[in-house]
């Protein structure tokens, strides 16, 4: 539950129990005792994971930086933007988007720009996601992946990764919403 979550609000339920059923690298699923508005007490299960940073990476004559990685839990390559999650060294979410660009793709940027911060599926998960855009990318320092990671590093056009999606061949919730919304409102610096 966010901090500035409005508890009195007669739809808020109470949190009587709060443990962590299951942990394991990268999120924990949480279970929680609760009572709803009409007093009926009941359990809920939600994933909690730390905060991420999607950053849509443009090189200095415009091509888009992506990667193609392979996601067991559907078992294919997956043609999308740098994600990762927030760390505790990271002074802010402008470093981790920094960061995460350097890891996963070898780029480093001369500035990144704030998109927006969307919770993606705030009905079972606490997960929140904040984009960015990077301007400037240039491949200047070496990947930098986690040992579970297998990530290829490419280049493409804007126009090219939005037909993918209309096409629907990128299939990446994450990469869809990022383009879609960049394509929509854009940035306030660009």
């Amino acid at each position: 539950m966010s901090d500035d979550a409005p508890t009195d609000d007669p739809l808020a339920w109470e949190l009587l129990d709060s443990r962590i059923a299951y942990s394991c690298p990268g999120f924990d699923v949480e279970h929680e005792e609760v009572r709803l508005p009409d007093g009926t007490e009941t359990d809920f299960d939600y994933l909690a994971e730390p905060e991420s940073v999607v950053v849509l990476p443009f090189t200095p004559d415009g091509e888009v930086v992506v990667i193609e990685e392979w996601r067991q839990a559907v078992r294919r390559v997956n043609r999308s933007l740098p994600v990762g999650g927030m760390e505790p060294e990271d002074d802010d979410r402008g470093a981790a988007a920094h960061r995460e660009l350097r890891e996963e793709t070898g780029h480093e940027a001369d500035r990144v720009e704030f998109l927006t911060s969307v919770e993606p599926a705030n009905g079972i998960a606490n997960s929140v996601l904040h984009f960015f855009v990077a301007r400037g990318c240039t491949p200047t320092a070496e990947q930098e992946l986690d040992h579970n990671e297998s990530i290829r590093v490419e280049t493409t056009t804007l126009d090219d990764l939005r037909a993918h999606v209309a096409e629907r061949e990128i299939r990446d919730g994450r990469t869809t919403l990022g383009v879609l919304y960049y394509e929509a409102f854009g940035t306030t610096d660009q």
